[in-house]
């Protein structure tokens, strides 16, 4: 035997290293590293802590994954997401505060006062009020 394994694996490697060095090719693979450049300006703390909207790539394990080592970027503006539906709350789903402080979305609110009669309960709560003595808030 003229090398053990190992040192054929590390040679392989060299070898590897050496060709995509010579004709200037990358080791890792140039779909991982657009779709890397593309997570960064997705990636906030948000998504890791499993709150992340199904819309959001960074929802699925594959994307996850890929963007583990990448830094979260740097986000300017602040985005509210409803806790229950996980959609953007704006000037087309705009938010609602309940008299406990909590905000949620016009769309959820409005779906949870359609199913029990005009009450809405917080999740996070558990406290009930009429939607009539909902607040809307004006973000600028």
């Amino acid at each position: 035997v003229l090398f053990e394994q190992n040192q054929w694996d590390s040679l392989v490697d060299q070898f590897k290293q050496e060709f995509y060095k010579l004709y200037g090719m990358t080791l890792e693979p140039l779909l991982n590293i657009y779709l890397q450049a593309g997570l960064t300006a997705l990636k906030t703390p948000f998504c890791f802590e499993g709150n992340c909207p199904k819309e959001d790539p960074l929802s699925l394990d594959g994307f996850r994954k890929l963007a583990e080592p990448l830094p979260f970027s740097k986000q300017h503006h602040s985005k509210l997401v409803c806790h229950i539906t996980k959609e953007l709350m704006d000037t087309e789903n705009p938010p609602l505060v309940l008299p406990n402080g909590y905000v949620y979305s016009t769309k959820a609110l409005d779906e949870m006062a359609k199913k029990n009669g005009g009450k809405i309960i917080c999740p996070r709560t558990g406290e009930e009020c009429n939607y009539t003595e909902l607040v809307k808030a004006y973000i600028s």
